[in-house]
């Protein structure tokens, strides 16, 4: 084996299962349960407006081709590097050559089978697939088109009704804007409680902290001194002068704590559009509050770029690290609980190395 396919690590996505989308006739193609074609060990959605593909997994290589928002994309391998943490970023080689992660989300397909009836104050549903398009239900207009919600996504789900094809569709009611649109029900699947039973319970408050460093975009949680989660982050870019909303967009320093905790959040400008380029981010999941100006921990589905700066003063984390983080913090919130306040574990965000002397 040559040097430069000695650094190459096959990751294989064994917990992938992809499923069918409906409404959706040009992902056909995409198998449906384990299996998947010869040589593809999973599927990618791109993430942003376009990006570049390369000859090799460089970016001073040649640019062969381009990739666009929401196209689905096969990928045949991985390539990290062997001391980096499992989140960090990394290549891809795809149809044609290689991609970087940066903005691209690993995504499934699959379908559920549509339960009979929620309750009202909501249960909890995830996207299971790449992306479904929502629908407003309206006497003026009929069905209308609304946002696309992305995999992995969480969003309320409050009720079961028929949709513009006969079929069981899900109403979703966004939290920010107390409207409700509507999705296929296969689309999404209702999360059980015990998903989300908090863990460590039984530690002191006082024993668990959290340590972020915006230096290395790393966090650290805590319990007394034992590292419980290690992980790489995207906190805020910091913007160049006034903002529109006077918000600085950097991630806020200092001693805070977590004091709102909620499952499923719409953040962006809160406009209701069937532009997916627009500045929209509904069903954003795991979200734990910890300062006055709304910044932060929260899964991010619309890039893979952790470990450099990407938000808007939040900590983008992986769902999956999110999800740990939200399930570990204090306050505990319970299953049907939209939003749960409290004086909660406490968050040390700096500019020096963790465990550098001067974080402390």
């Amino acid at each position: 084996m040559n040097a430069s396919l000695s650094r190459r690590d096959f990751l294989k996505f064994s917990s992938v299962a992809l499923g069918s989308l409906a409404a959706a006739p040009r992902f056909d193609w995409l198998p449906e349960g384990e299996g998947f074609p010869s040589g593809v060990i999973a599927y990618g959605r791109v993430g942003t407006e376009e990006m570049d593909i390369f000859k090799d997994d460089d970016y001073k290589s040649e640019k062969v081709g381009k990739l666009f928002r929401d196209q689905i994309i096969p990928i045949f391998e991985v390539i990290i590097e062997p001391e980096d943490l499992p989140n960090s970023p990394r290549w891809y080689r795809t149809d044609g050559g290689y991609a970087h992660s940066a903005h691209i989300q690993i995504v499934e397909r699959r379908l559920n089978t549509p339960l009979p009836w929620v309750p009202e104050e909501g249960w909890l549903g995830e996207i299971t697939v790449p992306y479904t398009r929502s629908y407003r239900n309206t006497l003026t207009y009929g069905w209308s088109p609304l946002y696309r919600l992305y995999y992995q996504s969480a969003h309320w789900v409050t009720g079961v009704e028929e949709g513009q094809d006969g079929e069981p569709w899900y109403k979703l009611t966004d939290e920010l804007l107390q409207i409700d649109y509507h999705v296929p029900a296969p689309h999404v699947r209702i999360i059980m409680p015990e998903e989300l039973t908090p863990i460590s319970p039984n530690v002191p408050w006082e024993d668990k902290r959290i340590e972020v460093s915006l230096k290395d975009q790393t966090l650290v949680a805590y319990e007394k001194d034992k590292v419980v989660l290690n992980t790489l982050i995207s906190s805020g870019i910091p913007s160049v002068g006034q903002t529109a909303s006077g918000i600085p967009t950097a991630t806020p320093t200092g001693r805070f704590n977590i004091d709102v905790k909620m499952p499923s959040k719409h953040m962006g400008d809160g406009k209701m559009t069937d532009d997916f380029n627009a500045y929209e981010l509904p069903g954003v999941p795991w979200v734990c509050f910890f300062h006055e100006t709304g910044a932060a921990f929260h899964g991010t589905y619309w890039h893979y770029n952790f470990g450099y700066k990407m938000s808007h003063g939040c900590v983008n984390m992986t769902i999956e690290d999110a999800k740990w983080l939200y399930r570990w913090v204090l306050p505990t919130i319970e299953y049907e609980v939209w939003e749960e306040r409290g004086f909660g574990t406490p968050v040390h965000v700096h500019h020096n190395s963790i465990g550098s002397p001067n974080s402390t």
